[in-house]
């Protein structure tokens, strides 16, 4: 199951952990990111210098030559990946420096950046339609994999999207694209923050700039693979770990998260905290497929290099290198649930749920079931029907505990988001084809024990669990896709408890309950995606 969507977080602020900003919506595909230079290269130019490092080239270069100074080359061989953060320099520029010296003469060509997306919400692996990316030490090619790349599913061009632009978007040092024109590579700091300290220990390299967002790591991987692996070729996951938890918990929790990766346990590190998981279980499938190693060079937080430890971020480097052992990839930890429904129940719930909006929206009638349901849809089963428009939230309902049929509870569920949900107005006849639908099949909820909010935490599996929080008379709910949006986990309880409408703390009182279920969740693209009928 592909953990997916901007499901339920409705009129909340999109991207939590990142702070405010501009909602840009991008209902059409721009034609290029670049800005065009005068011999008609197409260039994409830096966002961030001057707010993350130095917008001065002679600055910047002295920094980041103390930074790599400051490291002693571990003269580890055959390096294919590395793990580095993408904070201001001034808080995360000497750990990205422990792993990058390891490139440090090297016989590198070609590097491939994959970063999160935090402005941009899409569907895939964005490779920028550019020539080159600029930062203040020069411009980068882009090596000729790329638009290669681009054309192999789950890799995107220049796909639709939504941006939300970043507090200091009107300070950015690069001519501001119009409304509409914004990519997911527009305002994306943690892949340009990665390119100066390249520049500086690699000569005559070319890059392959990904940005990910909703699509499946194993995916990514099998593709890098097969299309651009060779032994001149390194792969960059840039990742902060976790977020604004106080010193001594956050360092309990990033050493956690640091154990999963440099074990190789994706699924462990799927339930920790990091804004890059998509990259760095991208590079850690590659590893456990090839046979790489994983080892940390150098972990620190904020409160070490800024001195406020009231609510810091991890940052970590970690180097993969090739063992020359074979493939490590053990067939006994799954990255996501077992799949319960086949794909031609999916699709027949799918269809059951298209069905039924058409029918509600125009006529106001549930529609007829004449062909058979196979008997697991007949079980008992809690489930929600999210309707989404473009990526955004059009209507979500449904059952947290079983109490009818599932594939009737798809039906009831299906016609309660359409016409039912308070936060939106009934969906019209006109909106029937925008819209997508995504099922989640619950499991029962169970009740968390724990002793303690530091505990609450430690034992919260995000991308797996999904959440619902009682205080008093009030309570509200989070589906695991919830997540992708918030993956802190503290934002995420505090957003829980407003949805409530709680105050932020609520969720730490003593009389607060908290109960976690997983879920299935298919929609209408993915099973395009797959050839369903």
């Amino acid at each position: 199951m592909k953990r997916t969507r901007w499901t339920i977080i409705g009129g909340l602020l999109l991207f939590a952990a990142v702070g405010g900003g501009l909602v840009v919506k991008t209902a059409w595909q721009p034609k290029s990111e670049a800005s065009s230079s005068p011999a008609g290269e197409r260039v994409r130019r830096p966002a961030v210098a001057g707010l993350f490092y130095p917008r001065d080239g002679q600055t910047l270069g002295r920094q980041v030559d103390a930074f790599l100074a400051g490291v002693k080359d571990r003269h580890i061989e055959n390096v294919r990946g590395l793990i580095c953060p993408h904070a201001g320099y001034r808080f995360s520029g000497q750990t990205a420096a422990e792993s990058y010296k390891q490139l440090t003469g090297r016989n590198v060509r070609t590097v491939v950046v994959m970063a999160p997306s935090h402005y941009a919400d899409f569907k895939g692996a964005s490779i920028p339609d550019v020539d080159a990316y600029e930062t203040p030490l020069g411009k980068i090619p882009l090596s000729p994999k790329a638009k290669q790349l681009a054309r192999i599913p789950p890799f995107v061009r220049n796909p639709k999207c939504v941006v939300r632009r970043p507090q200091w978007w009107r300070q950015a040092p690069k001519q501001l694209p119009p409304f509409g024109a914004d990519t997911p590579h527009t305002w994306e700091h943690s892949l340009e923050v990665q390119l100066p300290f390249l520049q500086k220990t690699l000569k005559g390299f070319t890059l392959i700039p990904i940005v990910l967002r909703r699509v499946d790591p194993r995916a990514v991987a099998k593709v890098l693979l097969e299309h651009a692996l060779d032994d001149q070729t390194v792969f960059v996951a840039s990742t902060d770990l976790s977020h604004y938890h106080p010193y001594d918990l956050a360092k309990r929790l990033d050493e956690k998260c640091v154990q999963a990766i440099v074990s190789l346990n994706i699924e462990d590190m799927s339930r920790h905290e990091a804004c890059g998981m998509q990259p760095v279980l991208t590079l850690m499938h590659m590893a456990r497929l090839k046979g790489w190693q994983a080892k940390l060079l150098k972990y620190c937080n904020s409160g070490d290099t800024a001195g406020d430890k009231s609510g810091v971020v991890g940052y970590a480097a970690i180097v993969f290198f090739d063992s020359g052992q074979r493939s490590v990839e053990p067939q006994t930890q799954p990255t996501t649930r077992r799949q319960t429904y086949s794909s031609s129940e999916r699709s027949f719930l799918l269809k059951l749920a298209r069905k039924t909006l058409v029918q509600v929206v125009t006529t106001g009638n549930f529609p007829k079931t004449s062909a058979p349901v196979a008997a697991k849809l007949t079980e008992q089963k809690g489930c929600f029907v999210t309707l989404t428009i473009d990526g955004r939230l059009r209507g979500c309902i449904g059952h947290v505990l079983p109490k009818m049929p599932l594939y009737k509870a798809v039906m009831d569920n299906t016609r309660s988001a359409a016409l039912l949900d308070k936060r939106f107005k009934p969906v019209r006849p006109k909106e029937i084809e925008k819209i997508e639908i995504e099922i989640s099949v619950l499991t029962v909820p169970r009740r968390l024990e724990y002793e303690s909010t530091v505990d609450l935490l430690m034992k919260l599996r995000p991308h797996v669990d999904g959440v619902l929080l009682k205080v008093g008379t009030r309570q509200s709910i989070y589906l695991p896709q919830v997540w992708e949006q918030i993956p802190n986990k503290g934002l995420f309880m505090n957003s829980l408890a407003q949805k409530a409408q709680l105050p932020p703390s609520a969720w730490q009182r003593r009389e607060a309950m908290v109960w976690t279920y997983q879920a299935e969740a298919f929609s209408e693209s993915e099973m395009h995606a797959l050839g369903s009928e």
